[in-house]
């Protein structure tokens, strides 16, 4: 299969369309932004180790009972998926308290929350993507009831196989972002990634940020944690 319309490009993303109308090409790019976009760089083959890792990860969910996007890997970059209408909310879910929770609540980083929190934000870069609810939701339509009740439950099995997943290979899984796309059937399914670009991963011994936030906050060895990550899940 080959890419034929550049449908969409991304900070972290180019989406091509190809000659089958259900089925596009991720094709995943080394830019590395953060802050909406004001703090810019590249983290060398990052797009090979997010692409790489997302398709495991989403592989090891669909066998899991989540419907996802991934149709086939088809180089170290590129990823033939399903088209979805991405649904514009913004999932995250948060085990320990890190990031902009921490600012938010004066909460210590580090600290293990008593029950995994669940937030939305209005996926818009113009607007900051800001943090909505369930009424924002209903009032703006952006996702139907049943919808939102599907993508809830979704996510918190997301949270509970990963994190059992990942523990095993000494990660701490603290928080994630999700995506969520409908199929032209109106099937909810998971779509987006998930990386380090998305993910913040912990090693679950020492503490060691191996994830986005060692370029967010100026710390180095980006390209070091993200191929840790690859070689934890993948053996490479």
């Amino acid at each position: 299969m080959k890419k034929t319309t550049l449908l969409y490009e991304g900070k972290a993303k180019k989406v091509f369309k190809t000659e089958d109308e259900n089925l596009l090409i991720v094709d995943y790019k080394d830019d590395a932004t953060a802050f909406d976009g004001k703090k810019k760089g590249a983290i060398n083959d990052k797009g090979i180790i997010n692409n790489r890792v997302t398709n495991h990860l989403m592989q090891y969910l669909e066998k899991n009972g989540i419907p996802t996007h991934f149709v086939k890997e088809i180089s170290d970059r590129e990823t033939i998926v399903k088209k979805v209408s991405i649904i514009p909310i913004e999932v995250i879910v948060r085990n320990i308290a890190a990031g902009s929770l921490s600012k938010r609540l004066g909460l210590e980083e580090g600290t293990k929350l008593s029950k995994t929190v669940l937030e939305y934000c209005y996926k818009d870069d113009s607007l900051g993507d800001p943090m909505i609810n369930e009424y924002h939701i209903a009032a703006m339509e952006l996702a139907t009831e049943d919808e939102l009740k599907a993508i809830a439950e979704y996510s918190f099995k997301v949270n509970d196989l990963l994190t059992e997943y990942l523990i095993d290979l000494g990660i701490e899984l603290v928080d994630f972002k999700l995506e969520f796309g409908k199929t032209s059937d109106g099937t909810v399914i998971l779509s987006d990634e998930i990386s380090p670009d998305t993910c913040r991963f912990w090693d679950s011994k020492t503490g060691e940020k191996l994830d986005k936030d060692r370029f967010r906050r100026d710390l180095g060895g980006e390209e070091d944690a993200y191929k840790e990550i690859m070689r934890r899940l993948l053996g490479e």
